[in-house]
Parts: C-alpha cells; structure tokens; sequence
C-alpha cells in the first residue's frame, strides 16, 4: 500500500511509500490481501478479493490486520489529504486450493522461447474456488487454462518452467525480452491473453479501488505483462475512479529504450520508477572520486519523459540481501535524495529503510531526509538551471517564483571531491547572503551584482544554499 499528499510532486513508497508528501516501501511491500499464508507480504497472491475478511490459508487477517482495520486506515488518511496507492500483484497467483492435471513442456529457464521436453503431462496447484470466501464479491473459479505457465510438478515434486499447453496458449507479447520472453516470472503465471482472465481481473480492479476508496495503484511487476493488459486494465479503472486515478508501474529495467517503449506501446498512461537513474546514483556511490559527474543524469528516463518519471534512491529490491541488490552507499545517500528532492522534475519518492531504518535502529538519514523535505517545501520553486558540466562537483539552481517570495535554492553535489562551483542565481539577488541549509558549510555566500555566488561543497557532502 502507498500513499501520498496530494500538494505536492512529492513521494514516498512502499517500495518506496508513494506519497507527495514523504515515505515510501518497507522491506517488503505490504498488499492487501491474502496470501497463501498469513506471514508472507502478499507478493505470493491467493485471493485478490480476500483483503483479510475471510478464514483462508488458516488465517483471516493478512500479515498487516484486517480489512476492517485497512478501511479504517484509509479514512484516517484521507481526513489528513493523504491518497492510497495499492500495490496491484496481477502477474501471478501462489499455491491453489486443489491439483489439476493438464500438458505442458518444459522450456529453457535462460531462454523461455526454447523447449526442452516434449510436451508431457503433469500435475500443478492451478485450481482456485475459495472456499472461506465462498462466492462472495466475485464467483469466478481458476483453472489451469487461466494460466500461461507453472513452475512446480506436483506430480514428481519438481520445480521447473513449465509452459501451459492449449487453444491459443503462448507466452505473452508486449513482455521485456530478457530470457527471450519474460511472461513467466514465479507461481502460476496468469494468462493475460485469455479473455476470462481480462474480465476477471477488471471487475476487481473496479471493485478494489472502490471498496477501499482508492486514489491509484502500484502495478507489481510490469515488465512481466502484457502491455496492451496493463493499457485497458487501467482505462477500465479509470472508467469507474475518474481519469485522476494515478498509477505508476515498477517496470525494473536499467535499459532506457525498455522504458521508452513500454511508454509508447501503452500511450503514456502510467508512470514508471526511473531505475537508470538508480543505477546511475549506485555507480557513482560504488566508484566515488573515479565517477564521472557530468553523466549523472544521462540515459534516465527523467531526461527524456520526466512526466513520467518516479525518481528513487533505493527501494527493498536494491537493499543489501535482495536479488537485485544495488543499494547506494550511506556517504552518497543525502546527496542522491538532495538530487530528486529538490530538481523540478520527476515525481520522488522515500524509501522507508532510508527514513526510518528497517533494522530498526536510528536511521542515518532521517535528520537530512526530513531538512530536504522542508527545503523542498520552502524553496523548490521555479525554473532549473543545471550546471553539470564538471568532473568532480555538479549542481543546478532553482530560480524561486513570485508565490513564493523566499523561494530559489543553489545545489551541489559531487563524487567525494571537495570544490566549488560558480552558479547564477538572479540579478534580484545582488548584494544577497546565502547560507548552507545542511550545516556542512558554515561560510555565508555573498551574491555580486551579476547575480553571481561562488558555492562550495566539502568531502562528497551535500550543500543546498539558500537566502538568509
């Protein structure tokens, strides 16, 4: 579940808390509905519309409560302007309710479009008929012709890639093509082709969003659907929760052209988390005084569709431990959340590990986290100047605006390397002192009569300079 407040171009998720306002993603994104067991996240899906109301998988409640108590949540928040994002988990369900026999073959698990059997018979946990919730909501009942591909046998106790053989059964189009095709992810795969499958998952999507007065939703794993599914999932929803429903979709790719097609193929109707942006950051954290600055920003998908961009430091797919770990070292933390906090572009977000610590520890950054949330606030207004035009030391400046009579900020950040940059911040600001909104710099910067101040930053840490 994600939130956010709905002023400002402000987020933080769940996988970072999505909220324009502040927090996002815990160690694990917290879904909210019932999975095939009471301690899992809900990322292995049973009952999309069981939101931990009725005994199943020996348990009523999800791992976080009831829906009752997530009912109660959500009204609190929207009393405070706060929006709810769901999680969406559409690309697979976990362990079914009884066994099915059906024929598949399977396939490379490196090369998905590769079989490596003749198609043979097995039997897998594809049969789904909810016997706790017993038809209420929805009295639709999956089968293994729901699903694209398997990867148990119950048959043999195997694990493996099985794709599921049929009447106009493949893999999906409009998927990334990593191992040839990356329809299958884990679990049951769903048929996003199969039309029963479609209508299903649209009636709950209308019906979620509705029961929990939803303001938009996260889409798990896109990268693994079919892309025209996700296009008319969302136009279905939108049809029920007006066009303001929001939706961004954790398509995680470094490869920006990925991106750009995804973004083409469903007509820019959902945003995306900019992970080359990411992993741009994690490099220069990784490579410190022997990183290239100047390239930053480049190859992210905020530098060529920034409407549509979620910009993020981390996420508990990155942290230390996870499959995709690339988690940006401490020392380059605040310069990273100074970066997506304060430019004019992007939709950013807060990781809740980097806030509050999932060890549960002090977090090292909240102090810093929370002195950026403020500037953005007060001073992130107004056209961007970049100055990224050097090796070690880079920024840009914020030219304020005339609602917001303070407003206007100088950054810098670099890759270790102290130093200083001369940056332009208005002819209206002659004779004006600036100061370090951080701390790290105590010097006061006097602005001369072109407009000019010479900042400076020290030891990698990040200086944002405002009037005093």
């Amino acid at each position: 579940m994600c939130v956010h407040i709905k002023e400002k171009r402000l987020a933080i998720s769940h996988k970072s808390l999505i909220f324009k306002w502040t927090l996002t993603d815990s160690n694990r994104r917290p879904s909210a509905y019932k999975a095939d067991e009471q301690q899992d996240e809900g990322y292995a899906t049973y009952d999309l519309f069981d939101l931990g109301e009725f005994d199943q998988k020996n348990t009523v409640r999800t791992k976080y409560g009831t829906k009752k108590e997530l009912q109660d949540m959500i009204d609190e928040l929207h009393k405070y302007k706060i929006s709810v994002y769901l999680d969406a988990v559409m690309n697979h369900k976990s362990w079914g309710d009884y066994t099915e026999r059906f024929e598949v073959v399977e396939v490379n698990p490196e090369e998905r479009t590769e079989d490596i059997s003749q198609p043979f018979e097995i039997q897998g946990w594809t049969g789904y008929n909810f016997p706790g919730r017993d038809k209420k909501y929805s009295d639709f009942e999956w089968h293994w012709y729901h699903f694209s591909g398997t990867d148990y046998n119950d048959a043999v106790k195997k694990s493996g890639i099985y794709r599921i053989l049929g009447e106009n059964k493949s893999w999906s189009e409009g998927v990334d093509s990593e191992n040839g095709n990356y329809d299958f992810l884990l679990g049951n795969d769903l048929d996003l082709d199969h039309p029963e499958v479609v209508g299903e998952l649209n009636r709950w999507g209308a019906w979620v969003s509705k029961e929990l007065n939803l303001d938009g939703m996260r889409l798990d794993a896109i990268k693994h659907m079919s892309d025209q599914f996700v296009k008319q999932f969302l136009e279905s929803v939108r049809k029920e929760r007006g066009d303001e429903f929001y939706a961004v979709g954790e398509y995680w790719s470094g490869d920006l052209d990925s991106l750009g097609r995804y973004l083409g193929a469903v007509d820019g109707c959902i945003d995306l988390f900019d992970v080359p942006l990411h992993y741009n950051m994690f490099a220069a954290s990784q490579q410190g005084k022997k990183y290239d600055m100047r390239q930053l920003l480049q190859g992210t998908l905020i530098s060529i569709s920034s409407d549509h961009a979620v910009t993020f430091v981390d996420n508990h797919d990155s942290q230390k431990g996870s499959s995709l770990e690339s988690q940006i070292e401490d020392w380059f933390k605040p310069s990273a959340y100074a970066l997506i906090l304060l430019m004019e572009k992007g939709y950013p977000c807060i990781f809740y590990g980097d806030y509050y610590d999932i060890s549960g520890k002090q977090s090292l950054h909240q102090t810093i986290i929370e002195i950026l949330i403020h500037t953005r606030q007060k001073y992130a207004f107004g056209k961007q100047q970049d100055y990224f035009d050097d090796l070690a030391v880079v920024g840009f400046v914020r030219a304020g605006d005339n609602e917001h009579p303070d407003s206007g900020l100088a950054l810098l950040i670099s890759n270790g390397m102290s130093g200083n940059k001369i940056m332009n911040v208005g002819k209206k600001r002659a004779g004006q002192q600036w100061f370090d909104l951080t701390g790290n710099i105590k010097d006061k910067v006097v602005i001369d009569k072109d407009g000019n101040g010479n900042f400076t930053i020290k030891d990698g840490k990040v200086a944002v300079w405002v009037k005093f």
